[in-house]
């Protein structure tokens, strides 16, 4: 697919999947299937499922937020979100909504979005490029333009004892120390462990409580744009493409 790439599963082998314009597309990657869940006034940032409500929420350029009924399968938006700014990624802790804006993060909560439940500062020195929230460690992880990841914890109290930040792709593939952007990050829906992909292709499996790497990933040929488990954590997407290549080097 050009300019595309699939950004989450949700309900088994269903993948939503955005192009570099406004449209938003589901994918039945058994049966090859394709229809339009809908679009934005501008260019599609980021998306969630909420495996809660079932509902898509889904961010842009527009600084909206739209909430689709993946039930119905309608085309139009059962709720938007307006903001004041653009949201640079998003993610769904049950019923918490995680955004972050500019380089700050605040809460949602999806039953009331009239104003953020909680704001936290960056926990990273240069712009937040992605995060992820994880129900089962009760916190999120947080990647930055200079390859640097924050794992913070929602507990105030055991915060400052429990998040760390570490630099984890310090260096591209010609060997020089340029600091790459981590476009994606991925938590495993049942384990304490989380994917990070960056712009020169390369994503690492991270144990979050040892601190450890995991696994390194078979290199790919252009850069990691969105990675996504599916509700088992037995699948995990990867999506490459040469779009970001060359960009936002630190």
């Amino acid at each position: 697919m050009s300019q595309s790439w699939p950004s989450l599963f949700y309900m088994g082998t269903t993948c939503i999947s955005i192009y570099a314009d406004e449209n938003i597309l589901r994918y039945d990657l058994d049966s090859g299937a394709q229809d339009t869940v809908g679009l934005h006034d501008d260019v599609v940032v980021s998306t969630e499922f909420s495996q809660i409500t079932g509902q898509l929420v889904t961010s842009s350029l527009d600084k909206k937020l739209l909430f689709w009924d993946t039930h119905t399968r309608s085309v139009n938006a059962n709720h938007t979100f307006m903001l004041d700014s653009v949201v640079v990624s998003l993610s769904v802790c049950g019923m918490y909504i995680l955004v972050t804006v500019e380089n700050d993060v605040y809460w949602y909560d999806m039953r009331n979005l009239t104003a953020p439940i909680k704001a936290r500062d960056s926990p990273l020195k240069h712009h937040i490029r992605c995060l992820c929230a994880s129900a089962e460690w009760n916190g999120y992880a947080a990647g930055s333009m200079d390859g640097t990841v924050a794992l913070k914890y929602f507990d105030h109290k055991v915060d400052n004892d429990m998040g760390y930040t570490f630099r984890c792709h310090p260096r591209s593939k010609d060997g020089t120390s340029s600091l790459v952007p981590i476009n994606s990050i991925a938590v495993h829906p049942s384990k304490q462990t989380f994917v990070t992909g960056d712009n020169e292709g390369y994503a690492i499996a991270w144990d979050a409580l040892s601190k450890k790497k995991l696994l390194e990933f078979p290199s790919f040929s252009g850069s990691v744009v969105s990675m996504a488990y599916n509700h088992s954590g037995q699948l995990l997407a990867v999506a490459s493409n040469f779009t970001h290549q060359g960009a936002d080097r630190v």
